[in-house]
C-alpha cells in the first residue's frame, strides 16, 4: 500500500481533536486539512488548511476529500452517525484509509459490545467492514486506547481529588488501560505510517495500566495533609441509572457514566488491555514518574466536577 501524505482531520477543535492535530503536525510528514462546519469560527495553525463543509452533503464532502489519502475522525458521541456520509464520501473521493472516532474502551469485548453506549460505534464498525469488502482500495483502522489519562485526571473521573469521599468503583483495585490525548495522536500518526500492518483491524494502545487506588496513593504524596475516605460504589447501581436515563432519551456523558464505568472497571469487560500495538507504532509506555507528574498537574488544575 502506498504511503499517506494528505490527511483530513474531522473534529479538530475538540479536546481530543486538538491534540491529535498537534501530534500530526509534530510528525512533520503530513499535509493536513481540517474539515469544519460552515458555521465554525475555530482557529487553527497557519500550516493547516481549513475546509468548511456541510457534513450532511455527500457531494460536498466528496469534493472536499478529493486528493486526500486518509480521513481521521475525532467527533464526539453526538456526531458518531454523521460519519456514515463521511465514509461514503471518502470512498467516492478515493481515500485510502479511514480512522473513525473510536478512541475508548474495548467495544469489541463480548460483554462491552452489549452496552448501549457502544451501539453507534459498532454500527460504524459494521459499515466500514462492509465498505472495505466492496471497495478493496478503501481500508480502515479502529484505535482503542482505554480511558483518557490526562483529561480524566483533570476532570476527576479517575479520582475525585476535591472530594473527601471519592468514589472507588467496585473497590478501586481494578487495573485499567489509560492513555493521554497526545499519545492518542501519536497512535494516529503511527497507524498512518504503518498502513499494511494496521489495515482493516483494531489497534490497541495505552500509556500504562493503573488503578484508582494507585492514583490516590500518588495524590497522598503531594497532599499528605489531605484525608480521603474512599467510598465503594457498586457499578451495577450506576448501570441501572444509565439505563433509566437512556430509556428517557438522554444519551449525554453523564447519562452514559454507568456503561462507561462498566467497560473500564467491570470484571470481564476488557478494561485492561492484554496486548497492545505500542511497539509497532513507536510509542513507549509511560513510567510511574510520568504518572506522578500527570497527577501533580491534575491536582493543581482540577476543581469540583
Amino acid at each position: 500500500m502506498s504511503t499517506i501524505t494528505n490527511v483530513v482531520l474531522v473534529g479538530a477543535s475538540g479536546a481530543l481533536g486538538s491534540r491529535v492535530l498537534e501530534a500530526l503536525i509534530d510528525a512533520a510528514v503530513f499535509n493536513i486539512t481540517v474539515l469544519a462546519r460552515k458555521s465554525s469560527e475555530a482557529q487553527f495553525p497557519s500550516s493547516v488548511q481549513v475546509s468548511h463543509v456541510d457534513y450532511a452533503s455527500i457531494a460536498e464532502l466528496t469534493v472536499a476529500l478529493k486528493g486526500q489519502d486518509a480521513v481521521v475522525s475525532t467527533v464526539g458521541g453526538a456526531g458518531l452517525m454523521n460519519q456514515i456520509p463521511l465514509i461514503e464520501a471518502s470512498i467516492a473521493a478515493g481515500v485510502k484509509r479511514f480512522i473513525p472516532s473510536e478512541f475508548g474502551a474495548d467495544a469489541g469485548n463480548p460483554n462491552s459490545a452489549k452496552l448501549p453506549v457502544y451501539q453507534r460505534s459498532i454500527a460504524i464498525h459494521k459499515a466500514l467492514q462492509e465498505q472495505a469488502k466492496v471497495h478493496p482500495e478503501f481500508s480502515y483502522t479502529l484505535i482503542r486506547n482505554g480511558m483518557f489519562l490526562d483529561w480524566g485526571l483533570v476532570r476527576q473521573y479517575h479520582f475525585a481529588f476535591s472530594s473527601e469521599t471519592p468514589p472507588f468503583y467496585d473497590g478501586g483495585d481494578r487495573p485499567f488501560s489509560t492513555t493521554t490525548l497526545y499519545t492518542v495522536g501519536r497512535a494516529v500518526a503511527g497507524v498512518l505510517g504503518h498502513l499494511d500492518e494496521t489495515k482493516n483491524r483494531v489497534v490497541y494502545v495505552h500509556d500504562m495500566i493503573v488503578t484508582q487506588r494507585q492514583i490516590m496513593g500518588i495524590a497522598q504524596k503531594f497532599a499528605p495533609e489531605k484525608k480521603w475516605n474512599p467510598v465503594t460504589v457498586d457499578i451495577a447501581d450506576l448501570v441501572a441509572k444509565s439505563k433509566e436515563s437512556y430509556a428517557k432519551g438522554v444519551f449525554d456523558l453523564n447519562a452514559s457514566i454507568g456503561f462507561l464505568c462498566q467497560a473500564v472497571y467491570g470484571e470481564g469487560y476488557g478494561g485492561e488491555f492484554q496486548n497492545v500495538d505500542n511497539e509497532l507504532l513507536g510509542i513507549p509506555l509511560k513510567t510511574e514518574a510520568d504518572l506522578e507528574e500527570l497527577v501533580r498537574d491534575a491536582m493543581s488544575r482540577s476543581g469540583p466536577k
